[in-house]
């Protein structure tokens, strides 16, 4: 007799709204969350932007970093994806997918029922292929990497001192 694995939490995924940059400040607000991020939360102005900028993403490509939401609506974090960031470093020209939560959301499949969530969503916006680049030592964001089916591919060293990243790839052409 097996077990099977257990279910997953219900989530929601909404494009991010003026008041989630206040929402992603409070809950981001916390070392822990932070710590492979700088290890201190940002600015709301930063939350601010980062919304409004997420919000273009949606419009222009079909996806961004969406608010998760838990069951009940309360803001447990974001996940989604958009394009790579930085030229200078690291899988240029790629599409990233990502997470981040709450701490008392950490453990009870969140990230990893969002991040599914939103491959369907990349699935449907004919992305062919998605990466996340994942601090080495963030064992936690590796395992949901791997419950995804995503395979390593590289590291490379980030311009943060000192920091390690790991990329993993998926394909999602089907």
């Amino acid at each position: 007799m097996s077990l099977a694995p257990p279910a997953l939490p219900v989530v929601q995924l909404r494009v991010p709204t003026d008041e989630d940059a206040v929402a992603w400040h409070r809950v981001f607000d916390d070392p822990d969350v932070m710590e492979f991020f700088g290890g201190r939360p940002s600015e709301l102005s930063m939350y601010e932007e980062w919304t409004a900028r997420q919000r273009r993403h949606d419009a222009e490509l079909g996806f961004c970093l969406w608010t998760v939401l838990d069951g009940n609506g309360e803001v447990l974090g974001f996940t989604g994806a958009q394009p790579w960031p930085h030229r200078s470093y690291g899988p240029a020209g790629e599409i990233e997918i990502g997470w981040r939560l709450a701490r008392p959301a950490w453990g009870r499949g969140y990230a990893t029922a969002a991040a599914r969530l939103t491959l369907e969503r990349l699935r449907a916006a004919r992305v062919e292929r998605v990466v996340a680049t994942i601090d080495a030592l963030n064992e936690r964001s590796i395992a949901v990497a791997r419950r995804l089916g995503m395979e390593r591919a590289e590291s490379f060293t980030t311009p943060r001192e000192g920091q390690e990243a790991v990329c993993f790839r998926l394909e999602l052409r089907r």
